[in-house]
């Protein structure tokens, strides 16, 4: 059985105004993984992401790809969530 994780990811940069979330969620589907992803207060996004671990980092390796001209810095670490998460969705 492949082992599950939840890793959240705050992306730093011009990363807001930008289609950034929606793109995330487009490349996300193109992934086996659930999650999120939304903007936050200090100009950031986070991106949260459930799935084995080689799902969860294609899926950050083509949203660095895809934003190598806007991510300035990108934070990583696994997580726990209080509830499932089914799909991928952008959050407000």
């Amino acid at each position: 059985m492949q082992e599950i994780r939840t890793e959240q990811a705050i992306y730093t940069g011009h990363v807001q105004g930008v289609g950034f979330r929606y793109t995330v969620r487009t490349l996300a589907r193109r992934h086996p993984v659930s999650g999120y992803v939304r903007n936050l207060d200090d100009g950031s996004v986070e991106l949260v992401a459930c799935g084995t671990p080689g799902a969860i980092h294609s899926l950050l390796a083509d949203v660095a790809e895809q934003f190598r001209g806007n991510i300035r810095g990108c934070q990583r670490r696994e997580v726990t969530v209080a509830e499932p998460l089914s799909g991928f969705e952008i959050r407000f």
